[in-house]
């Protein structure tokens, strides 16, 4: 078979049973707790390979690849060391199976991807200093989703601190996700999508939506679409403060997305200076206080956790304090307002005076 570039492949995967038939052969069942849904179209899986660009030669990190129909799509793109992170035991037998028709490409980690440690997993010598261009390494998945959002801010705070996945240059990530995932991860600056999720990775990574595969072509057949996403780190993160400050500074506004965003960077004070503290860092950064969050861009952002950080220079205590932690304390019994009753602006509502902020 001819490849992309006009070239014969330099390998191919020998005749072995579909994936349709490993599935019958080893009676393997897409677990629902799990939230598992096998792509069983190597068209398909062979498209999403395609997004990861040019994997001759290349190292792969492949997550959770159940029955293996991903894998195939990685080795007959031409890589040449394939580590597959796999959870469930029953997905072994069919993974070595795999391994054993492509010899000395495949490693098989039995493992958990949220604890396993893939600065590791690589030798060094691939490694390409951050500022150049990507190391020929990739993390590719179809990811389970009650697992997709942690593990993508996890990466996004190893990206941040140059760990895990990271500590080889800026390594390039090929995942799926739920449809309104994928749009969240992906959405611009007004969207109705634009969220936490949105921030995070964009001021971080440049984002792709890549394409989105229908529900249908999933076994068993999952209740919603499923987007593939590419990520690539960017040399400079458009926010330069430590990541945890910017995840704190970007859940707080966005904890009232319908309201005007200063009724989340509230949520940073304690009570006793929450005005004060409030107006100051609205002012710092030049922001207009009633912007809603879905309407702030990244710079706009980068300003607010900026005079955030300024303000926790100045006192330190404001950087461990948690609004939740306080009302917590001040209505042990559980009865308490929720953020939302506290301020219940509407989206309609008069926009605030600056003697209101005051």
């Amino acid at each position: 078979m001819m490849a992309a570039s006009g070239k014969l492949a330099s390998f191919r995967l020998p005749p072995l049973p579909t994936v349709g038939e490993l599935i019958k052969l080893y009676k393997l069942r897409a677990e629902k707790q799990l939230s598992q849904n096998f792509l069983l179209d190597l068209r398909l899986t062979d498209k999403i390979v395609r997004q990861a660009g040019n994997l001759r030669d290349a190292h792969v990190c492949e997550v959770g690849p159940g029955p293996g129909g991903l894998t195939r799509s990685i080795l007959n793109a031409g890589a040449a060391d394939l580590l597959v992170v796999e959870k469930d035991t029953r997905f072994i037998p069919g993974l070595t199976l795999l391994s054993e028709a492509a010899p000395g490409k495949v490693r098989i980690v039995h493992g958990d991807i949220l604890t396993y440690r893939m600065d590791r997993g690589f030798p060094p010598n691939i490694s390409k200093p951050w500022e150049e261009d990507p190391p020929n390494l990739h993390i590719i998945g179809n990811l389970p989703f009650n697992v997709s959002t942690p593990l993508i801010i996890q990466w996004l705070e190893n990206m941040a601190n140059r760990t895990g996945p990271f500590v080889y240059g800026r390594t390039r990530l090929t995942l799926t996700f739920q449809k309104e995932v994928a749009e969240r991860l992906t959405a611009s600056t007004g969207s109705k999508q634009r969220s936490r999720l949105s921030i995070m990775a964009q001021y971080l990574c440049t984002v792709r939506s890549c394409f989105t595969i229908p529900g249908r072509a999933f076994v068993p057949k999952p209740e919603v679409d499923v987007g593939v996403v590419h990520f690539t780190p960017l040399v400079q993160p458009q926010i330069q403060q430590p990541f945890k400050v910017v995840e704190k500074v970007i859940r707080n506004i966005f904890q009232f997305r319908r309201k005007y965003c200063y009724r989340g960077v509230e949520n940073l004070f304690p009570e006793a200076c929450r005005v004060e503290l409030t107006q100051e860092m609205m002012q710092n950064a030049d922001v207009d206080p009633t912007l809603r969050p879905t309407e702030l861009t990244i710079p706009h952002i980068r300003a607010l956790v900026d005079s955030y950080a300024h303000l926790c220079t100045r006192e330190p205590s404001l950087l461990s304090y948690e609004f939740r932690e306080e009302l917590r304390l001040k209505h042990p019994s559980g009865q308490r307002n929720t953020p939302t009753d506290t301020f219940n602006d509407t989206v309609t509502g008069t926009p605030p005076s600056p003697q209101q902020l005051s």
